[in-house]
């Protein structure tokens, strides 16, 4: 196999490590939101089910829950699993970022001084006006590093789809490199994920450099 051929075939997978990604930032960033606050409730049995929860995540292997979530349903309840094993790959990722962007968040939250919060009661703002047009804002602009670094990292994190025989880009190349006795696949892969990684740094980059008004 030629190395144009190899690309070629390994493209074929690029789409959906694409959709991982995409569809792994689309349901978590909120999800983690949702978590953030849960783990910041008032309630004391909300935020320690919300912590242990978050440390379960956190604590093991994602190709773990992988297994877990693709599997799982099987073994325990005899449901039969999805063809579409995007589905159960998505759902896995997303829960499992969803505890990092949630502990970021929190992070970002309680670094707020409390005197934006006396001001914008003194203005006459809400609780929830005071946290969407003032806390949010500012917290997104410090926690900016920090979201980047995970966006990169589940860019390579998606190979690990290859775990449930999702027919992802790594998995494709894996294929080819056992077909062919070759480690070329594998650095093939590698210049894939450099460049998406390259392109996923510019645009968040660019997205911090634009909330630069908040500093």
């Amino acid at each position: 196999m030629t190395l144009m051929t190899m690309i070629m075939k390994m493209s074929e997978g690029l789409g959906r490590t694409f959709a991982i990604f995409a569809l792994t930032l689309i349901f978590s960033i909120p999800l983690g939101m949702i978590v953030a606050w849960l783990r910041m409730s008032k309630n004391r049995i909300i935020s320690n089910v919300t912590r242990f929860v978050i440390s379960i995540l956190r604590g093991t292997p994602l190709m773990l829950q992988l297994l877990a979530v693709t599997y799982g349903p099987y073994y325990l309840f005899e449901i039969s699993v999805s063809r579409n094993k995007l589905i159960p790959v998505v759902i896995a990722f997303a829960i499992n970022y969803a505890a990092y962007f949630a502990e970021i968040y929190r992070g970002g939250i309680e670094s707020m001084p409390v005197g934006q919060y006396e001001a914008a009661n003194v203005l006459g703002y809400s609780k929830m006006q005071t946290f969407f047009h003032i806390i949010l804002p500012q917290v997104v602009k410090r926690i900016m590093p920090s979201i980047t670094n995970e966006v990169v990292t589940l860019v390579k994190d998606t190979s690990m789809a290859f775990t449930v025989s999702y027919q992802e880009m790594f998995t494709i190349g894996k294929q080819i490199a056992n077909s062919q006795t070759s480690f070329m696949p594998f650095l093939v892969a590698g210049v894939f994920y450099f460049i998406f990684n390259g392109v996923v740094d510019l645009v968040m980059g660019k997205i911090e450099k634009s909330m630069s008004y908040y500093s």
